[in-house]
């Protein structure tokens, strides 16, 4: 994919969100806009993966947002559009949804109001989530007589345990920013006027690491996930030895010790 098709794209005119790049802060937001609830339309998932991975390829870009506007994140899917998607297209709702996880480059996700169903699995799949006051999380398909089937249940139970994650899903319970912060699930809780800046605050942070040595952690902690210890522990030494041949890992040493800010190129 060219930059300049990139750019072509991201610039288009979506259905229910819009995306915006801050070349200065080498940041790129996929905004959900659908007011009042921001509901995820079913052909909206296929053409978010497809922004994801335009971000992720995007040479100005190091830091991937998804946010919301309004008062809630997302209330969740279309309900009727479960009835009339082709089994097809169900059977790649996992698949769309994890685009953030598959990712390079860090993606935040940023919360407030309701975070439900699949706008909960979507920031489930995200490496950081913030949360405000506000946040309401919640995976209620059984009010439908339905299981969440992108994800939810599995990466919930991973992060919670399995007696929470039933008690938020056989029980459609919700639950606040700060219990999702206590849980594990929130990287961060502030009061919602706070939200932009503490999104701010954290992708620069992100920043001023090594964009090769961000990358290499983060396939290094998913690969791992289910990896026994020992071999968790391998994996990391290989990565850990490929990264010492690194143009960044020279720089962040002498920086180090010249007692200045190191300047990383991801090479």
């Amino acid at each position: 994919m060219q930059n300049f098709n990139i750019d072509q794209f991201l610039a288009s005119d979506f259905d229910g969100f819009r995306v915006e790049i801050d070349s200065d802060h080498e940041r790129g937001d996929i905004v959900l806009k659908r007011p009042p609830l921001n509901v995820i339309a079913m052909p909206q998932r296929d053409v978010l993966r497809q922004v994801f991975e335009a971000l992720d390829a995007h040479p100005a870009v190091r830091v991937i947002v998804l946010r919301a506007e309004g008062e809630h994140f997302s209330s969740g899917g279309d309900i009727k559009g479960f009835l009339e998607a082709s089994p097809e297209h169900v059977s790649k709702l996992a698949w769309n949804v994890a685009a953030p996880t598959r990712c390079e480059k860090p993606v935040i996700a940023v919360n407030q109001g309701y975070c439900f169903g699949v706008g909960f699995e979507f920031s489930l799949a995200c490496d950081f989530r913030i949360a405000a006051h506000s946040t309401r999380y919640a995976l209620p398909e059984q009010n439908l007589g339905q299981i969440p089937g992108s994800g939810g249940s599995a990466r919930l139970q991973k992060i919670i345990g399995i007696a929470r994650t039933k008690h938020m899903v056989m029980r459609a319970k919700r639950i606040s920013g700060e219990q999702a912060l206590d849980w594990g699930i929130a990287t961060e809780c502030v009061p919602d006027h706070e939200l932009e800046q503490a999104t701010e605050a954290l992708v620069d942070e992100l920043r001023r690491f090594s964009p090769l040595a961000q990358r290499t952690a983060k396939k290094l902690i998913n690969d791992n996930e289910d990896a026994p210890l020992a071999v968790a522990i391998e994996m990391e030494g290989h990565c850990y030895s490929r990264l010492r041949s690194s143009n960044d890992f020279r720089e962040g040493v002498e920086a180090f010790h010249s007692k200045r800010k190191a300047e990383f190129r991801g090479n």
